[in-house]
């Protein structure tokens, strides 16, 4: 087994340099600042033109990245894999042809599609380094799983988990008075629509909404996509929460929601869901057809396909699932434009699917981490999630895998949107934090690095929306 952290440390500050270089290279500003930047490597123009100062900034740290690739080059090859050998090989080759385009493209003006191929080179320079960091921490600090063999084992509800049971929840002391009792149903109730998803669905909503309309944005759209979301997200969950009652009872995590604990009966539940439905679906209405067709999709999906098709019966439910937490970016995208592919003003039409597909890889690099810290809850419920099936050294390369998708999905709404500086320091930065704590997740392999990574995802996600919607509407 290898033991270099040092090495996995300076390729991870590699891979993170790289990254910055890419997005810088998707941003509009520099773009800009090329063109009047001719000469290279340095710029004979005054550092005092903002644009040139963008442009020398982005020619020293492509000019620092690349030492610092050498030295993690030196520092690690002896003790390197074979394949981390030839990832680390293929980026290093592949370095100088990326900066050539670059000086090619400054130098002559050249057009878009040469423009694109320096983008293109970068991406795949950061793909090879990530795959390196992650071949080289599973190297590190993994072990053979002895499930790590098999496909999709079934996963035995009379497991050994199933001689320590959970406890049955004790059913909550219904109060004496009627205000007290009241409290308690809609309580119940509420949670039933699990309104801990319902901030970061809305978000992506609003995403949408930004990236297709701009400070052109209507309130009365705002107003029906987000009220319409909330309620589709409420159904999702209730129905969720019917079918899933009998082994939320099984499960530490889910043994007191509300028909675990029999507070809510089933027949209300479901009467309670449909309503929720109904009204989701005409309020979406008031938008467009086509937002109410995929608000509909959306809760079907989840309630159905996901719960009832994927999470009993494929290791790959997170990843198939997280076409749910898409749909929402989608839905606020067509609130807007009535269509889910169109030239809008500002940017590309691609944007609502381009984000919608951020969404979707990010699903696993979050999830993941959860199902780390519960693997015993979700494995005594049956569930085959990758920790249970594959075994948790897989697992936390593949949230890497992911995370790494992510951030170039992120690349790319900058290159097609015209997104801003806000956004490219905010992926960069929060995409830091994001990558440090998988990387401690790998080294530490405990419950608590889990959940942190598990918590920077959310805040990478979140920072990520929100500086769409400022970024497309305000600035």
């Amino acid at each position: 087994m290898s033991r270099t952290p040092r090495f996995t440390t300076l390729l991870a500050a590699t891979v993170l340099g790289v990254y910055l270089l890419v997005v810088a290279g998707a941003t509009t500003a520099l773009a800009e600042a090329v063109t009047a930047c001719t000469s290279w490597p340095l710029c004979s123009d005054p550092l005092t033109d903002p644009k040139v100062a963008i442009a020398t900034g982005h020619r020293v740290v492509a000019a620092l990245v690349g030492l610092l690739g050498v030295v993690t080059a030196y520092v690690g090859w002896s003790a390197a894999s074979r394949r981390v050998k030839g990832a680390l090989l293929t980026a290093g080759l592949l370095y100088p042809v990326q900066v050539g385009l670059g000086a090619f493209v400054a130098v002559t003006g050249a057009p878009a599609p040469l423009s694109g191929a320096h983008l293109l080179v970068g991406t795949a320079i950061f793909t090879a380094l990530a795959l390196a960091l992650a071949w080289q921490l599973e190297a590190e600090t993994g072990h053979r799983d002895p499930v790590a063999d098999t496909d999709e084992p079934p996963v035995a509800e009379d497991s050994d988990t199933d001689s320590h049971p959970v406890p049955p929840s004790p059913a909550p002391t219904r109060p004496t008075t009627f205000a007290g009792r009241a409290k308690t149903t809609l309580w119940a109730y509420f949670q039933l629509m699990k309104p801990r998803l319902m901030w970061l669905l809305c978000l992506v909503a609003s995403a949408g909404m930004a990236l297709a309309a701009g400070p052109a944005l209507r309130l009365d759209t705002i107003v029906y996509t987000l009220t319409g979301g909330i309620l589709a997200i409420g159904a999702s969950g209730t129905f969720n929460h019917v079918l899933e009652r009998d082994i939320d009872q099984k499960m530490q995590r889910t043994s007191d929601r509300p028909l675990a604990t029999h507070q809510v009966p089933v027949r209300n539940a479901l009467t309670f869901g449909g309503m929720l439905t109904l009204a989701a679906v005409a309020i979406f209405l008031q938008v467009n057809l086509l937002a109410a067709a995929l608000g509909f999709v959306a809760i079907v999906f989840y309630s159905v396909i996901y719960t009832l098709v994927l999470k009993p019966n494929t290791v790959q439910n997170t990843v198939i699932g997280g076409a749910a937490g898409a749909l929402p970016a989608l839905i606020g995208w067509v609130a807007v434009t009535g269509e889910i592919t169109g030239d809008v003003a500002g940017g590309t039409g691609l944007g609502g699917l381009v984000l919608a597909g951020v969404i979707f890889l990010w699903t696993p690099a979050h999830f993941y981490n959860l199902a780390l810290a519960y693997k015993d809850d979700y494995e005594r419920g049956g569930f085959p999630m990758m920790p249970v099936v594959r075994g948790e050294t897989a697992t936390r390369k593949h949230i890497l895998y992911y995370l790494a998708a992510t951030l170039l999905a992120a690349t790319a709404l900058t290159a097609l949107t015209g997104l801003g500086p806000l956004f490219a320091v905010t992926t960069v930065s929060l995409g830091a934090v994001f990558l440090w704590m998988v990387v401690r997740l790998h080294r530490e392999r405990t419950e608590a690095a889990a959940f942190r990574a598990f918590h920077a995802s959310n805040a990478y996600l979140g920072a990520l929306l929100f500086a769409i919607v400022v970024d497309a509407i305000a600035l």
